[in-house]
């Protein structure tokens, strides 16, 4: 049996209440879906680690139902929500229901996306329930941006969970796979159904945790690069690296011969590569010579 819900985190009713009193319908636009069930949040807590020492930044904190099972754990949490209506209301909720820990929280109220810096502790974790329509650009955007979240734990569409958590070989193994491995080790850490939502999705959920790579990917190459490479071999999915890395080359033959100096066969596909081979390839750029066109 389930344990009973705590008072200080939001159940269905809670969740429809304080949606009701706001004027609030989750929209598909945003790729809004409220996490009604109190379990699910103490388990992302639970799978996440967060402890009391973990500063954590949330994106995408809606009405709170996280934010405040997180609030119960961590040291301080950062929420980042760009919906004006439930930025405004977020503060009132934790104020409300989490009183002797109002002053843990901060709200940032902005486009996650363009998010540089935050309030308060620099972050050690990132915990969310991703909006499906920008769920990879956010995660890469965060972890780009903040090199002192070493842990991660988001909430995505089930395939997006497939596609980041994926090997080389794999058949959904793609740009979200091989960027995410350039800063982390991904792997899947469950499955989320459909009820715990409202609204209800018509697709599946699940976790995906990062860990933050003790050491970055060497490479004398950068990450813009790098990932200008992978961008480019998989493009064109079912062409060999020859022929999708062309345009990269400024040729077939100087794709080729950057191709057989970082030790990769040039009849390879992107989707057999590693993070580690994409960052060979870029250190191996052609070069213009002065004058050349």
């Amino acid at each position: 049996m389930s344990s009973p819900t705590p008072d200080a985190l939001l159940g269905p009713a809670d969740v429809r209440e304080l949606a009701a009193a706001l004027g609030v319908r989750p929209t598909k636009q945003r790729g809004q879906n409220f996490v009604i069930d109190a379990n699910t949040v103490r388990r992302i807590v639970r799978t996440a680690e967060v402890t009391a020492d973990d500063n954590v930044v949330e994106v995408g904190p809606g009405l709170g139902s996280l934010t405040l099972a997180l609030l119960e754990a961590a040291a301080h949490v950062t929420a980042v929500e760009i919906d004006d209506v439930l930025a405004a209301a977020l503060p009132a909720t934790i104020a409300a229901r989490l009183p002797g820990r109002a002053d843990r929280f901060a709200l940032v109220h902005s486009d996650a996306l363009h998010v540089t810096e935050l309030p308060g502790p620099a972050p050690t974790a990132l915990v969310a329930n991703l909006p499906y329509n920008v769920a990879v650009p956010v995660l890469l955007h965060m972890l780009q941006t903040f090199p002192s979240i070493e842990r991660t734990l988001v909430m995505v569409q089930s395939e997006v969970a497939d596609r980041l958590a994926a090997t080389p070989g794999s058949k959904v193994y793609g740009v979200p796979s091989v960027k995410a491995n350039w800063y982390a080790d991904v792997k899947r850490a469950g499955a989320i159904g459909r009820n715990v939502f409202w609204p209800a999705p018509n697709v599946d959920s699940g976790l995906v945790a990062l860990t933050r790579r003790a050491e970055p990917v060497k490479t004398t190459a950068s990450r813009r690069e790098v990932f200008t490479v992978i961008d480019a071999a998989f493009a064109q999915r079912r062409k060999t690296l020859r022929a999708a890395l062309a345009g990269w080359a400024g040729s077939a033959a100087a794709a080729e011969a950057a191709l057989v100096a970082a030790g990769v066969s040039p009849q390879a596909r992107g989707e057999s590569l590693t993070v580690e081979e994409f960052a060979r390839i870029a250190e191996h750029a052609p070069h213009e010579e002065p004058g050349q066109q």
